[in-house]
């Protein structure tokens, strides 16, 4: 792939403890710049184990991943959580909001993060995000206030307010009703589209897949199926979604 934003190469995980247990073996795909790029598979497949290495949440046992360019080796606790915090946005299943603080706060808790006290023009920034995903007249609001697809929002609007390179989502409409959720992925569809924010999302949905521009499947912690829905088309790559047996790749 010409512009990849990350690439690993044969990453492995294991979680050690009275018993090890591996769950990732011998990854390495690739994550286009710009792109909306869908990870699914069966229950225990790996899917958030990979995304929160990806996300650099969690570190692997070995192998490599490499972030626009740069080969991740940090393994001070302090440096990564800089380095998330201005490049990687996440939106979780829950959407993790502090009861305490508005709307608005919410969304700015990552530059009190970076920075400290929020400058005028980011809390315009902040404000703008919420405009565009239609939150501008619930900024006030405490979010017990909110309905479950409008904290969803603000998490979304949270992610993005640093301008992130990539967004990791982890089934990020698993706790709404089906209309909410529907409007939740359109509009991180279309923000991925006119932002060129690049999207990653764990689903185990295969029509929330299609919609992506690629698709990893896992199995057992191994990739098993690669598609480039943009070049296959939507249709072809439902066709082979369907066939349930995959090939792992070597």
């Amino acid at each position: 792939m010409a512009d990849a934003v990350l690439r690993t190469r044969a990453l492995c995980k294991t979680y050690f403890g009275k018993v090890d247990t591996p769950v990732l073996h011998d990854v390495s795909i690739e994550i286009a710049r710009g792109g909306f790029t869908a990870l699914i598979g069966p229950s225990g497949s790996g899917k958030s184990t990979l995304l929160n290495c990806l996300g650099l949440l969690d570190p692997p046992t070995s192998g490599e991943i490499e972030f626009d360019g740069r080969l991740i080796r940090e393994r001070n606790v302090n440096d990564l959580a800089a380095f998330r915090n201005g490049n990687v946005g996440f939106i979780f299943q829950f959407h993790y909001l502090l009861p305490e603080f508005n709307a608005l706060e919410n969304v700015l808790l990552p530059c009190w993060i970076g920075g400290g006290r929020p400058a005028a023009e980011t809390r315009r920034e902040a404000q703008r995000i919420m405009e565009r995903i239609g939150l501008g007249a619930f900024r006030d609001k405490a979010v017990y206030e909110l309905s479950g697809g409008q904290q969803q929002r603000v998490s979304i609007a949270r992610a993005l307010v640093n301008r992130p390179k990539v967004i990791f989502a982890d089934e990020p409409t698993g706790n709404l009703d089906r209309e909410s959720g529907q409007a939740v992925l359109a509009l991180m569809a279309e923000l991925n589209r006119e932002s060129n924010i690049t999207l990653v999302m764990v689903t185990h949905d295969r029509e929330v897949a299609l919609q992506a521009d690629h698709i990893y499947e896992l199995v057992d912690g191994r990739i098993c199926r690669t598609l480039d829905v943009g070049r296959s088309g939507r249709e072809a790559a439902a066709r082979e979604l369907e066939d349930r047996s995959c090939t792992f790749k070597q």
